[in-house]
């Protein structure tokens, strides 16, 4: 009797197990979350080398940028945000998979036609949310390389976005500053002509064609300043080299118009309320970048130059996309994530008055560096959720980080974490809770930073101290650098000397968190 009861008793809860696991795939494939509630939209808008001081939110009165102003007053600004790395490709890296990009070595920034840096193993962020019952989409740039080494721009491209997690995406390879000047719609050039093939090369260029160099008359939009005197495309000199495809070249000035439409469509196409699931995208923005040239109707809006009217374009952008979702009737269940890759940077390869005509703006605000340094502008940048209704309005100190989106939403949609650098985050992201990270290993160019509480360490590391092209501080120095940034957010007293037991507790704690990689730069910066 007693064996009998046993094997009803293993009977029934099996059963239950079994209806347990079944009412969950039904929950996560009907885009809800575990805890019942229907699971919102997501939306991260991302842009490229914003500085902490470039948006009026973070206390600066020259620039005006009132979308993203409304989505800061109307949910978290955070004040200690920060991108994994202070370059672009390592951060988005970061950003999709939850794993420092200081594990992968190739985590640098690439070229045009390099592979697919993502492993497509890795469960990434748009992964984890499909599983969820997401549809997932990226617009702008990527930057993260596509193919396996050789890639065949007239032909289906393979080892690409799709196959990291996305449904759908319209794409750049790399930069408005590096060839190949395309869109890239899932697998394919957009517009691409049988007639006319692509090709593409970062070796050497095509037999007869003209550079920045050999026919500087092209350059008709705007010049070199250094590195990028290759091939010219739209009166535009760039990195690398490209032949043919001349009925798929974008044109820059049409370039936010292009995302922004496309990132509309695809909110036309999985709007939850007609397919029943709701939508991740990635919509990663493309200013302001080089080459910076924004459509004419924003030329001459900010006084500053084209860096100023592209950063003004980029936030018309931000309030086009909100007032889209406010149409569709989605405002209110979709939870918006705004940032930027890394830091700012003024003269990066171009004659485009972003020095002369700056004035009093200061794009890094009041920290000290900017894009490729190791000090707080290269990391530190603008950092906002936002979702009407579920957040109250705030302003928060709590150490964040782009690293900790994935684990943070897995949290969300009721998945499991599957990244072990990326630490859940989600309290603190909605405003319930002001408990950041405890610590954060920080990225330039290969050389390590690390924050612990109120402490930034930086390691001595070979190099220049100031890279003399964007007028840049790296943060190389012989000597460690420590810093309270409680009161000396600008980074101006080296304190290593005076705290010497400090000193040595955060060189501790840093050796434990990165193992083998704690050991100074042998090499000088890599530069674009």
């Amino acid at each position: 009797m007693r064996y009998l009861l046993t094997i009803f008793t293993l009977g029934v809860l099996c059963c239950v197990s079994v209806s347990c696991s079944k009412t969950q795939s039904r929950s996560t494939q009907s885009g809800e979350t575990k805890s019942g509630g229907a699971a919102p939209n997501i939306l991260v808008i991302y842009f490229d080398d914003l500085g902490y001081g470039d948006v009026s939110a973070y206390g600066q009165t020259t620039l005006k940028t009132p979308n993203i102003d409304k989505l800061a007053s109307g949910g978290v600004r955070f004040t200690n945000g920060y991108a994994t790395s202070a370059t672009c490709t390592p951060s988005r890296y970061g950003l999709l998979t939850g794993i420092y990009p200081w594990r992968n070595d190739d985590a640098r920034i690439l070229p045009g036609d390099a592979p697919l840096l993502i492993d497509t193993s890795l469960v990434t962020l748009p992964k984890m949310l499909r599983k969820a019952g997401y549809r997932t989409a990226i617009v702008g740039k990527w930057h993260l390389g596509l193919g396996n080494g050789s890639v065949d721009w007239n032909q289906d491209i393979q080892q690409n976005t799709n196959d990291v997690g996305f449904d759908y995406s319209y794409i750049m390879a790399a930069t408005t500053d590096r060839t190949p000047t395309v869109y890239i719609e899932n697998r394919r050039v957009v517009g691409l002509s049988k007639d006319d093939p692509l090709f593409v090369s970062y070796k050497q260029n095509f037999e007869g064609l003209p550079t920045a160099i050999s026919n500087p008359e092209l350059m008709t939009k705007q010049k070199w300043h250094h590195g990028h005197n290759q091939s010219v495309h739209n009166g535009i000199p760039r990195i690398g080299f490209q032949k043919g495809g001349k009925s798929a070249m974008w044109h820059d000035e049409d370039m936010a118009d292009v995302f922004l439409g496309k990132a509309k469509a695809f909110i036309d196409d999985n709007n939850p309320k007609k397919t029943g699931k709701p939508f991740f995208m990635y919509y990663a923005l493309q200013q302001p970048h080089v080459p910076r040239v924004p459509h004419p109707r924003f030329v001459g809006r900010s006084g500053m130059g084209p860096r100023g009217d592209a950063i003004i374009e980029a936030d018309w952008c931000v309030g086009e996309i909100m007032k889209k979702l406010e149409e569709e009737g989605l405002a209110n269940n979709t939870l918006v994530i705004f940032s930027s890759d890394n830091g700012p940077v003024l003269n990066d390869g171009y004659y485009d008055d972003a020095v002369e005509k700056l004035g009093n703006h200061k794009p890094a605000g009041p920290l000290r560096g900017g894009k490729y340094s190791l000090f707080e502008a290269g990391t530190k940048v603008p950092f906002i959720t936002y979702w009407p209704g579920h957040i109250k309005p705030q302003v928060s100190d709590a150490l964040v980080c782009q690293l900790d989106l994935t684990a943070s939403l897995a949290q969300l949609v009721g998945e499991n974490n599957p990244a072990p650098d990326s630490q859940n985050m989600l309290a603190t992201l909605l405003g319930e809770s002001k408990k950041g990270r405890d610590q954060l290993v920080l990225e330039a160019s290969g050389r390590l930073a690390f924050r612990q509480g109120n402490y930034v360490l930086i390691p001595p590391y070979k190099g220049i101290p100031l890279m003399k092209e964007v007028n840049i501080e790296t943060g190389n120095s012989a000597d460690y650098q420590l810093y309270d940034i409680a009161t000396d957010k600008g980074q101006k007293q080296n304190i290593a000397k005076e705290q010497p037991k400090k000193l040595e507790e955060m060189k501790a704690a840093m050796q434990q968190a990165v193992g083998d990689k704690f050991k100074p730069a042998t090499t000088d910066l890599e530069l674009k």
